[in-house]
């Protein structure tokens, strides 16, 4: 369960980091025997950001690739197997040009990157993987017909180019990654999206019994922003239902519309907070159920608050309105 998390989030991370950039697909299916990629790009002819704003990243992905990511140091059979992939993926490739009569170049066909969090030095010689020419320490190739790299994550320099990267690592080297990201401006791009998929992350692994140590320290350097994040969005909720409240409670007198402003105030922040925590729990959420939200209660929007935590489809959510309503 916790390796399933953390896939989803690497995956939701290339295609949120990537989005803007290009053509991002998610467990991809080569049929050879059904195989999925992790991650599949097709970088866009004109795209709506420069990708050099992605350092490191932006440059891997600047020709169309495969992206298969890590969380421990893969073992030679995994590695093997993302060959395999990567393999059976230029033999589709070439078969569908084929069809078309057309064919493919060496250039045309597709790379892989090989995205560990650490690897040894044995396991890099086992497959003759060396530094990668003009690309920093941490970045390694294997011959150029493999058409194959690997990338080992807590070898990285740490500098912003690297950032983007070092955010998939483990340990210490995603704490330091964690804390650079929170102290980008707020207007740094992908900072505010990045911060909620890893605010997800948390919540996930946070539900689930026996953590691993991993997960444990994983929750210990989210923490702090997690909660710093929270707070920010009860108090933005609070106001917002607050200005709503007195702008409504003018219209029937000062002294009304100070004790309406209070009241929707403090039923607009929970609103408000509920949505932001079913979103990332849910995702997007329908209309119909957003407006049965509106008009709960105070007393059972904060029950709401807690027994989200439970939910792990929209169909819990659709449950648990039902029966307040009965």
């Amino acid at each position: 369960m916790t390796r399933t998390a953390h896939d989803r989030f690497a995956k939701e991370y290339f295609q949120q980091v990537l989005g803007n950039l290009g053509e991002v697909e998610i467990s991809l299916e080569i049929r050879d025997e059904v195989r999925q990629v992790d991650v599949w790009f097709v970088p866009a002819a004109s795209p709506e950001s420069d990708p050099e704003n992605l350092g490191l990243l932006g440059k891997m992905i600047s020709s169309h690739c495969l992206i298969e990511p890590f969380r421990n140091q893969p073992s030679k059979t995994e590695i093997r197997n993302c060959m395999l992939k990567l393999f059976a993926f230029h033999g589709k490739l070439q078969r569908d040009a084929r069809r078309e009569s057309d064919s493919l170049t060496e250039d045309e066909l597709p790379s892989l990157w090989i995205l560990a969090t650490s690897a040894s030095a044995a396991l890099l010689n086992s497959f003759g993987a060396k530094p990668k020419p003009n690309w920093p320490q941490g970045v390694y190739c294997l011959d150029e017909a493999l058409k194959t790299n690997i990338i080992v994550i807590n070898q990285l320099p740490q500098t912003p180019e690297t950032l983007w990267l070092r955010i998939l690592g483990k340990g210490k080297t995603q704490e330091r990654a964690i804390n650079e990201l929170i102290a980008l401006p707020e207007s740094a791009p992908k900072k505010s999206d990045i911060l909620e998929l890893l605010f997800s992350l948390r919540i996930t692994i946070e539900t689930q019994e026996d953590l691993t140590e991993d997960d444990r320290e994983l929750l210990m350097y989210l923490s702090p922003a997690y909660l710093e994040r929270r707070e920010a969005i009860l108090w933005e909720g609070r106001q917002e239902g607050i200005a709503v409240g007195l702008r409504e409670g003018l219209r029937e007198g000062l002294q009304e519309g100070r004790q309406e402003g209070r009241q929707e105030g403090k039923k607009e922040g929970e609103v408000a907070l509920i949505m932001r925590q079913l979103y990332r729990r849910l995702g997007a959420i329908d209309p119909m159920l957003t407006e049965g939200i509106r008009e709960l209660s105070i007393q059972d929007l904060e029950d709401l608050g807690v027994d989200l935590l439970d939910f792990a489809t929209p169909e819990d959510l659709v449950a648990w309105l039902d029966e307040r309503s009965q």
